[in-house]
């Protein structure tokens, strides 16, 4: 776990630095042209070249080291940071300028999730998988409670310029910690160099295609994404239509305080034994939080539901990610793990569209005083401004608990783990970055019962993870 703590560390402190420049550059844009669309094309700039990316990137992180595409992603990023920082000296720095310096950020990142999430299949023994995803989602939380706070403090002393020098000294911070360590490759890691490209993303399509119960997982969170992603989107306008913006930030705080213990008993944790049955109870719980949250605009009300349904969103991600990272062999993780984030997560843009013009135009008008459901939900729901909204997320969070509910009876989902076998195992792994001198057979195009074959024909070496 030495090496695996190293790299977390380094990308706990990269993702620190974007979030910094992220909500800088945010304020920068919005105080510069005062427009909403401005600032939301921004968020959009930033996540949605990555995901498109997603299969190449994933494709071309089986074809190379693992810590050389971490390295290749978070030099390019220093790189564009470097741009902007080079452009705000000069005086010469437009709004026009940070849309595609944000695009080509986005599009080299989409190569750190798939590498970083398969690396650490590499470095960590399968039994710590749990832990390490824990570790991952604490991570992430708590960047997201301090990083707002911090960039807010630093952007009134130092502005612009210092806070993304600051994010370029957190990607140095980051390579040199990959620098300091040796990250295993699979057995079969450059075997398909010879390969066309297009044939590798091929392949990666091919090889879910043929795994029902993954297909199957995917679809769900497909669903189960848009409905949790457009309430997310919503919380905030909900808090804000009866509060002000001090009792939003403790809002705020407090669901980010329940990822931040979810993804803490993860790591301590190491997640449930039947992952599966796990992802759809918890799924269950984060969308039925949400059918409360909207109910009636009590501070403390909302504030627990978001605590609750944060907590949950961190073990349906952390036991998800370990179940993935169990079935999924290491030599094509990399491009699996890229269409699975985006197949599941290419509907959050369409969330983030939606959502306003669903809340302004159709629940708000409803819920109004003289709306068509005033004489109705609107005795229990109350109305007026905000009332649309919160009946909105009611209706988000039973469509995520739906989901969830209708997922349990698919059995291709449910018996998933009993079906499809293991993938990693501790004896397997290789030793050194090169790989073993034996690979074995190519295992990516194989089927799985046709891998269960392979495992009985072949005698188990003992385990020598410590």
């Amino acid at each position: 776990m030495r090496s695996f703590f190293i790299v977390w560390l380094g990308q706990v402190g990269s993702l620190f630095g974007s979030s910094l420049t992220g909500f800088a550059l945010g304020v920068w844009v919005y105080e510069e042209t005062g427009a909403v669309t401005l600032f939301s094309l921004i968020m959009l700039a930033s996540i949605l070249p990555g995901l498109l990316m997603a299969p190449v990137a994933g494709a071309l992180v089986d074809r190379w080291p693992r810590r050389r595409a971490m390295l290749a992603s978070d030099t390019g990023e220093a790189l564009c940071s470097l741009v902007l920082v080079a452009l705000l000296f000069s005086d010469r720095l437009e709004i026009w300028h940070i849309y595609p310096i944000l695009i080509l950020s986005s599009t080299l990142g989409s190569l750190q999730w798939p590498a970083y999430s398969a690396a650490t299949t590499m470095l960590v023994p399968k039994r710590d998988l749990g832990r390490a995803s824990g570790m991952v989602q604490t991570g992430q939380a708590a960047v997201r409670i301090i990083a707002p706070l911090i960039a807010g403090a630093l952007y009134s002393v130092v502005g612009l310029r210092g806070v993304i020098l600051l994010d370029f000294a957190t990607y140095l911070f980051a390579v040199s910690t990959l620098l300091m360590v040796k990250i295993p490759d699979p057995p079969t890691a450059g075997a398909e160099k010879e390969s066309h490209l297009g044939d590798e993303v091929k392949a990666g399509w091919s090889y879910l295609a043929g795994r029902r119960g993954l297909v199957g997982l995917i679809v769900f969170f497909a669903i189960w994404n848009f409905f949790i992603n457009t309430a997310h989107v919503l919380s905030m306008p909900l808090v804000l239509s009866f509060a002000s913006a001090q009792q939003l930030g403790i809002v705020a705080s407090i669901a980010a305080l329940g990822s931040l213990l979810g993804g803490a008993t993860m790591g301590i944790w190491g997640g449930p034994v039947r992952r599966v049955l796990s992802i759809l109870v918890f799924a269950t719980l984060a969308g039925a939080f949400f059918i409360f949250c909207g109910l009636a605009p009590s501070l403390w009300l909302i504030g627990a539901m978001m605590f609750g349904n944060y907590f949950c969103m961190q073990l349906v991600v952390g036991t998800n990610q370990v179940l993935w990272q169990n079935k999924i062999a290491p030599e094509v993780q990399g491009r699996v793990f890229a269409l699975r984030r985006l197949l599941t997560s290419v509907v959050t843009p369409v969330a983030f569209l939606a959502a306003g013009p669903l809340a302004d135009h159709v629940f708000e008008p409803l819920m109004a005083a003289d709306g068509a459901l005033a004489g109705s939900l609107g005795n229990i729901l109350g109305v007026g401004p905000g009332r649309g909204i919160g009946l909105m997320i009611i209706v988000c969070g039973l469509a995520a608990t739906g989901a969830s509910l209708a997922a349990f009876w698919y059995r291709p989902i449910t018996r998933l783990e009993d079906e499809l076998p293991d993938e990693i195992h501790d004896a397997q792994r290789p030793a050194t970055g090169a790989g073993s001198a034996d690979p074995g057979p190519d295992r990516s195009a194989l089927e799985p019962g046709q891998k269960a074959k392979l495992r009985r024909r072949t005698p188990r070496q003992p385990n020598k993870e410590p």
